[in-house]
């Protein structure tokens, strides 16, 4: 169980990290902001969504390793959090970003992501 509370931390944290880095392309689309807003402005915005990003992804990974007690190694935690990223990130392409498309080779390479989790959790 412990597992699966760190890697919702770690979809919590890549939430947040997503609308951090591509949030504001999303706001210039809808107006919200334009493209001539101060480059410092779209940064500070940046950061502070960010915040929260750290607020999960630092336990997460302080947590989930098997040093303090946590349930995987260095390599299972950044593995699985690359996946996880992809994941979101397809997630919030497909639901903010609809003229974007999706071909063939996007999910071939999101398959062998997700081969290589399963690669790291062999037992060695």
């Amino acid at each position: 169980m412990e597992g699966w509370i760190i890697v919702g931390m770690l979809v919590i944290s890549n939430v947040f990290m997503t609308f951090a880095w591509y949030g504001q392309l999303k706001l210039q689309e809808l107006n919200i902001i334009s493209s001539s807003t101060p480059l410092y402005i779209i940064i500070l915005l940046s950061w502070g969504i960010a915040l929260f990003e750290y607020c999960f992804m630092v336990p997460a990974n302080r947590y989930g390793f098997t040093a303090n007690g946590g349930p995987f190694s260095l390599v299972q935690l950044k593995v699985t959090q690359e996946v996880v990223s992809l994941l979101v990130f397809t997630l919030f392409t497909i639901v903010f970003f609809r003229g974007e498309t999706l071909h063939w080779n996007h999910f071939l390479a999101f398959s062998l992501l997700i081969i290589a989790v399963y690669l790291v959790f062999l037992e060695t």
